[in-house]
């Protein structure tokens, strides 16, 4: 297992369409070991393949306590395939706009239909942060952004504020 960089908005593979897994192999393995192995690193619950520069369609994410078990799930072509019509807002973070909040509405309740690392078919229900974690990484997955979910004025207060990090950890 290995670290993975996570890549920093504006990046654009971030806002590129994560092409379908068509191989279950090792290497698709070993991508997902090193995803989660980075988001752990970088104390997350989620991470797709586009924030690691593989624009495949993955995501792995663990909504547990931190001091609970960990219970790593690896998604791979995941969609949605029912939401419950009830949403909430919460305040949604990203490993690719570090230190940066917004609150995003999303469904509460949802099932996913995926492909696990051997390429066998699933479904899961989701609720509460699984199902929003879920729904924020498979919008990673066909480049949308949370930033795209949250208000102008709050989108552009973080857009700001990400190119006044690049700008400090360039000439820095």
């Amino acid at each position: 297992m290995a670290l993975r960089k996570i890549i920093d908005y504006p990046d654009r593979v971030l806002r590129a369409k994560a092409a379908e897994v068509t191989a279950f192999d090792a290497t698709l393995q070993a991508l997902a070991e090193d995803m989660l192995e980075s988001m752990y690193d970088a104390n997350g619950i989620g991470l797709a393949g586009n924030q690691v520069g593989e624009l495949q369609q993955i995501f792995v994410m663990d909504c547990a306590d931190r001091d609970a078990p960990r219970t790593p799930k690896v998604m791979v072509n995941p969609h949605v395939i029912w939401s419950d019509e009830n949403q909430s807002n919460s305040e949604e973070g990203c490993l690719s706009f570090p230190e940066q909040y917004a609150d995003v509405t999303r469904f509460e309740k949802v099932e996913v239909k995926f492909q696990d690392v051997s390429g066998n078919w699933n479904t899961e229900h989701l609720e509460g942060l699984q199902a929003r974690c879920a729904q924020h990484e498979i919008d990673h997955l066909n480049g949308i952004l949370f930033i795209d979910r949250c208000s102008l004025l709050k989108r552009r207060m973080i857009v700001r504020r990400m190119n006044k990090l690049r700008r400090l950890h360039s000439s820095g």
